[in-house]
């Protein structure tokens, strides 16, 4: 896309603007005041005015002596080199200067963005850090619940083994009662057995007794009977 074209008056109109601002007319500087074209073109259709009017000036002063009109010349033309020194001196500071506040704005804009990229980075770290524990919780998790089902399946198992082993040791007291019941009626049994058996053998000692007590009465009267039919 070709830059915009303006034409000379407006170059000149803008020139005479900068210089009632107490501004210094450069290439940039009339650039900026009419929103566009080529700096180098402003500049030299402003340089181009300006030599014109040396020429208007010098034809004006034609009828001054010739050097008056000589060294009026030479005053214009060293003050027009000064301005000019003296703008493109402007512009060059100017320009440096800009260029310099560039240079800062994309240092200070580099040192944000590594603070950015850092903080960035930090983030990115405490993020997979965060992912890292949460992997962790989540097998955590899966482990205490796998070893919470085995408790309960090993729960529901001792119960259902409590129960059986209830089961048994109810018949079992039941067993217990019965052989307890049998076990004291055969204690008494013998109890009473051994009872007879000690009142038999006392009966036994007795009667032996009596027997033997009648058998020394006997052999008694048999010895009084003898000697008393000796007698007679």
């Amino acid at each position: 896309m070709r830059p915009t074209e303006f034409t000379a008056e407006e170059i000149i109109k803008a020139g005479q603007n900068l210089l009632a601002a107490g501004r210094n007319v450069t290439g940039f500087a009339l650039r900026q005041k009419i929103g566009g074209g080529s700096a180098p073109r402003l500049r030299q259709v402003w340089d181009e005015h300006l030599s014109n009017q040396s020429v208007a000036t010098l034809a004006k002063v034609a009828e001054l002596p010739i050097e008056v009109a000589e060294q009026l010349i030479m005053v214009t033309t060293a003050l027009t080199e000064r301005l000019t020194l003296l703008a493109t001196d402007l512009n060059d500071k100017a320009v440096k200067a800009a260029e310099r506040r560039v240079d800062e704005v994309v240092r200070a804009a580099d040192v944000q963005r590594a603070a950015a990229e850092r903080e960035l980075a930090d983030a990115s770290q405490t993020v997979d850090d965060l992912e890292s524990k949460h992997d962790s919780l989540k097998m955590d998790k899966d482990l205490l619940n796998s070893k919470l089902e085995e408790a309960n399946a090993l729960v529901q198992k001792q119960a259902v083994e409590i129960a059986h082993l209830t089961e048994r040791l109810a018949s079992v007291e039941t067993v217990h009662k019965v052989c307890a019941g049998q076990l004291l009626e055969a204690q008494l049994e013998k109890t009473a057995e051994q009872k007879i058996a000690g009142m038999a053998r006392e009966n036994a000692a007795c009667s032996a007794g009596q027997v033997q007590a009648l058998e020394r009465q006997v052999s008694e009267l048999i010895a009084k009977f003898g000697s008393e039919g000796r007698a007679i």
